[in-house]
C-alpha cells in the first residue's frame, strides 16, 4: 500500500524509507524522468519488470507550472514471493512542483542508495543543455533513452553524442535493430560493397542501421526509409535480409536487459557519430 506526502520534504521521504531497511534486496537505483504525456506508458513498463531487477525505483514527475514550489510523493514496497526468499521493490513517486523542476539533482541523490550503480530512464527527448538534465546526468551512471520517442532526427543524435564522454548511454531503439544487425553481418563479405541501405520501420531504428553499417565500412552509403510502426524490411542494394533471432521484446523486456548493462557501448557510439 502506497505512503502518501503532500507537500513534503527529501528528509521525509528518507526518513520513511529507512524506516524498512530489512525489506530491502536492491541493486540499483533506477530513476526515470516521466513527463505528463508519458506516464501510462511508463507504469505499464514498471509493472512488466516486476522482481527481474530488484532496485529503488524513483519516478520523477515534472510540474514546473504548479502554483506552488515543493515536492509531492508517494511511497510504495512492492513485494514479490519467490522460491527461497521474497522480493521487495521500492517504488518511489516524486512530483516536482514548480521551481523544483529545476532542482532535480538536490531531491534524488540522498534517495540513491549508496554504493550501487544509478540508471536514469529518459522518457522522451531530453532537454539537451537544460539544468534539469545536466543535473541528472551528473548523479547518474547510465542513460537509458528511447530515440524513438524523439522529434527532431538526425539532428537530436548530435546533442546526445555530446554526452558521451560524461555518462554511458543505452538506446532501446538501437536495441530493437539488434536481429537485423546480425542479419546484415550475415551477408559479410558481400555486404562490404554496399550503396544503400532499404528501411522500412521507424525513422530512428532505420538511421541507427545507416550508422552502424557506415561505422563498421568506414565510409558513406545512402538510406532509403519508408516509415512503419516496427521494422518490417530491410535490404542492402535490393538484396533483402533476414533478421537473427527475432524474439519480439517487450518495452520491459528492453529496459530489463539496459539494467544490467553497465559499461559504455563503443559500437552505439560510433554508429550515432556516423548518422
Amino acid at each position: 500500500m502506497a505512503q502518501t506526502l503532500k507537500a513534503t520534504s527529501v528528509a521525509e521521504i528518507e526518513a520513511l524509507l529507512d524506516e524498512t531497511p530489512s525489506q530491502r534486496t536492491s541493486v540499483a537505483t533506477h530513476m526515470a524522468w516521466v513527463p505528463p504525456e508519458w506516464v501510462d506508458a511508463a507504469e505499464r513498463v514498471l509493472h512488466g519488470l516486476g522482481p527481474r531487477i530488484p532496485s529503488r525505483t524513483i519516478l520523477l514527475h515534472p510540474d514546473p507550472k504548479a502554483k506552488r514550489d515543493g515536492l509531492d510523493a508517494s511511497i510504495e514496497h512492492e513485494r514479490f514471493p519467490g522460491e527461497d526468499t521474497s522480493v521487495c521493490v521500492e517504488i518511489v513517486r516524486l512530483w516536482l512542483r514548480g521551481a523544483t523542476v529545476k532542482a532535480p539533482a538536490s531531491v534524488v541523490v540522498p534517495l540513491q542508495i549508496p554504493d550501487l550503480p544509478v540508471f536514469l530512464r529518459w522518457r522522451g527527448r531530453p532537454p539537451f543543455g537544460r539544468t534539469e538534465l545536466e543535473q541528472l546526468v551528473g548523479v547518474s551512471d547510465r542513460l537509458i533513452v528511447d530515440s524513438a520517442e524523439w522529434r527532431g532526427l538526425p539532428r537530436a543524435y548530435e546533442r546526445l553524442a555530446e554526452l558521451f564522454d560524461r555518462i554511458a548511454a543505452s538506446d532501446l531503439a538501437w536495441a530493437r535493430t539488434l536481429p537485423w544487425r546480425a542479419g546484415l553481418a550475415d551477408l559479410w563479405p558481400g555486404v562490404r560493397k554496399a550503396r544503400t541501405l532499404e528501411v522500412t520501420g521507424p525513422r530512428a531504428e532505420a538511421l541507427l542501421l545507416t550508422g552502424w553499417l557506415r561505422s563498421r565500412l568506414r565510409r558513406d552509403l545512402r538510406l532509403r526509409h519508408e516509415e512503419a510502426g516496427r521494422i518490417e524490411r530491410v535490404a542492402v542494394d535490393g538484396e533483402r535480409v533476414r533478421p537473427q533471432h527475432a524474439r519480439p521484446a517487450s518495452p520491459a523486456d528492453l529496459l530489463s536487459d539496459q539494467l544490467e548493462q553497465y559499461g559504455r557501448d563503443p559500437v552505439y557510439e560510433a554508429a550515432v557519430r556516423a548518422v
